[in-house]
């Protein structure tokens, strides 16, 4: 279809709230805020009875992005939705490959709706998997209910091109401090997906508990993972959970990046197995949530031989191409001894064909170019992480004070830390990843993750608290052009993401910053 002169003007300007007349408020009303969109409020598409779900012919990947719509929206409106091959001719929700604008890239997506039909085109079924997720916000909040609903579903007319700010557009949640079943983590996954997070750090291990099973090591189970902050019963993943949780994520397009900490935060390895001690005797089981205290062993051989088998096991399990290996609080490890043993450690996952992500106090070490550090300081300036930009490595970013969602809102929210900061939704919205860290440029910066730690959070209701609204923050930080960046366009936009959560039943926090419908 030809581009007319006017539409072409209308695609080159970023829609932003301070353009509200021309983007149009219906259409531009996601979050993340899409790249350019220009509204037709002609062409508002009605889905019926007789809406079709029509997918890329041959191709299992977009039938797949085609079911996983028809799922979330056959409850709602009673609908029956069949997902077919798109040479079926008929009126409906179209899933095309191939076709799209050249910016769309390899995750981005063109979506045009008129009266006749959706049409979402883009080079790959993540593609194809994030401009649903954007019409699925298009459509009434009821859309998300699990038992019929009255309707009417009527998408807003025009056309939206979209794609990515950052590759890396992240959270991470603590599976360590406190044990979080595979149900509940699936859960958080699909509540990540809906705001285009293509990637879940899990972190694994730390002094409270190991929550993943090893071959070889079995106290590390049957043992470390016995119980987590406060004294309860822990729990850790099989292999197999593991890999279910991987093929999971994997199916919204998600990258899980595992993580085992070292060489600090090792106090459930160490009481699992007294050879990793120094001096033999392994400690008790903790359960506080002081850290700093615990060191693997540097000079022992086993420590490095029980490592090798902890990152091969890990390898295997994850496609990905990270595995994370923590290096943060090490204050129990000597200087000098915390760089020999990186200099150990990291050419193992190199050996087991991974890159290596860490926090950002590794760099020390100055590993190879295609390490991240990822930076959770509270201050926008670090000389050793400079360092690491200038010599070829991709930062990313999670400073403390900004971007980590375990942070209390105030002084009187009832779940969180403050050691960092209070981080309200403006706090997390309010800074430019791209020039945050003195002399890190935008182009030395991999992207965004929201850290999720979990000292005071026991079950699905506290995650939810602490990671909406300001999860969504962050994710427009990851997605969007800075051209986009406008507070007051956001925060209603975040209004109406409140009506979507209540209906799909997310314990959110009602921050007085928005103005929530009801």
């Amino acid at each position: 279809m030809a581009v007319t002169t006017a539409t072409a003007a209308l695609l080159q300007a970023p829609a932003s709230a301070g353009q509200e007349a021309l983007a149009g408020k219906s259409l531009t009303s996601v979050i993340p805020a899409p790249a350019f969109a220009q509204p037709d409020a002609r062409q508002a598409f009605r889905l019926g009875w007789g809406t079709l779900i029509l997918t890329q012919h041959g191709s299992r990947e977009a039938a797949a992005v085609g079911k996983q719509l028809a799922d979330v929206l056959r409850p709602s409106t009673g609908y029956p939705l069949p997902v077919l091959p798109a040479f079926v001719h008929g009126t409906g929700i179209q899933l095309l490959l191939g076709g799209a604008d050249p910016r769309v890239g390899q995750e981005g997506y063109q979506l045009k709706v008129e009266r006749g039909q959706v049409v979402i085109r883009a080079n790959t079924a993540a593609g194809l998997f994030a401009g649903t997720q954007t019409l699925r916000q298009l459509l009434p909040a009821a859309a998300e209910s699990k038992s019929r609903q009255k309707g009417p579903w009527v998408v807003p007319g025009g056309r939206i091109v979209d794609f990515p700010r950052f590759a890396h557009r992240g959270a991470m949640l603590d599976v360590s401090r406190h044990f979080f079943s595979v149900g509940e983590v699936k859960s958080y996954i699909d509540q990540l997906s809906q705001y285009k997070i293509n990637r879940l750090h899990l972190h694994l291990s730390d002094d409270q508990g190991w929550r993943i099973e090893i071959p070889g090591w079995p106290r590390l189970t049957s043992y470390g993972a016995s119980t987590e902050v406060g004294g309860g019963p822990g729990g850790f993943y099989t292999k197999r959970q593991y890999l279910d949780l991987v093929a999971y994520a994997r199916s919204r397009f998600i990258t899980i990046i595992p993580e085992i900490d070292m060489p600090g935060h090792t106090n459930a390895a160490l009481a699992s197995y007294a050879e990793l001690n120094c001096d033999g005797v392994a400690p008790p089981l903790y359960t506080g949530t002081e850290v700093g205290f615990s060191s693997f062993c540097i000079d022992k051989e086993i420590t490095y031989k029980f490592i090798d088998d902890v990152v091969r096991e890990l390898a295997a399990l994850t496609p990905g191409e990270y595995i994370h290996i923590g290096g943060d609080e090490a204050h129990a490890t000597e200087p000098a001894d915390y760089l020999k043993f990186m200099r150990r450690v990291l050419p193992i996952a190199a050996k087991y064909g991974k890159k290596v992500a860490g926090w950002h106090e590794f760099v020390k070490a100055q590993p190879v170019t295609s390490a991240v550090p990822q930076y959770w300081g509270t201050d926008d300036e670090d000389e050793d992480v400079a360092a690491a930009a200038a010599r070829g490595n991709k930062v990313l970013l999670s400073p403390a004070h900004k971007a980590y969602l375990d942070m209390k809102y105030d002084e009187n929210t009832p779940l969180g830390q403050d050691w960092a900061a209070f981080v309200e939704v403006d706090v997390a919205y309010g800074w430019n990843p791209g020039s945050f860290v003195k002399n890190v440029p935008e182009s030395s910066v991999l992207g965004v993750e929201a850290p999720l730690w979990s000292e005071t959070l026991e079950d699905s209701d506290d995650i939810e608290f602490m990671a909406f609204p300001r999860l969504p923050a962050v994710a427009e930080l990851g997605w969007s052009p800075w051209s986009t960046h406008d507070w007051a366009s956001f925060r209603e936009r975040l209004a109406q993401q409140g009506d979507r959560w209540q209906v799909q039943g997310v314990n959110f926090y009602r921050s007085p910053q928005i103005p929530w419908h009801n």
